[in-house]
């Protein structure tokens, strides 16, 4: 399993536009992805326009090659595009240990 890492930063004032275009994308788009496992979105406390996504994918393959190379990423960039205030910080991780 691999853990994708997103660091996003959203327009101010957009927060829950944003929360809705990001479920929605989730739900829509990536859930239905090869490989995909699941996902957390966590919304920063100190910084409002900050969020951070992780994703679980079966293998880094999974997202770097059938999704990022699929009409599906051009979908989710569409819902959730808009919204950035820069580009996306996005890194991938090896899963060390995981709770139950």
């Amino acid at each position: 399993m691999i853990l994708e890492l997103v660091d996003l930063r959203i327009q101010p004032g957009q927060q829950t536009e944003f929360d809705a275009a990001v479920q929605r994308g989730l739900e829509q788009v990536i859930g239905k992805a090869k490989g995909y496992q699941s996902h957390v979105i966590n919304k920063c406390i100190e910084t409002p326009e900050r969020y951070v996504l992780q994703i679980y994918w079966a293998t880094l393959e999974n997202h770097t090659v059938d999704f990022r190379g699929s009409p599906a990423f051009l979908e989710w960039r569409a819902i959730v595009g808009p919204f950035f205030a820069s580009p996306p910080v996005v890194e991938h991780f090896n899963i060390l240990a995981k709770s139950a």
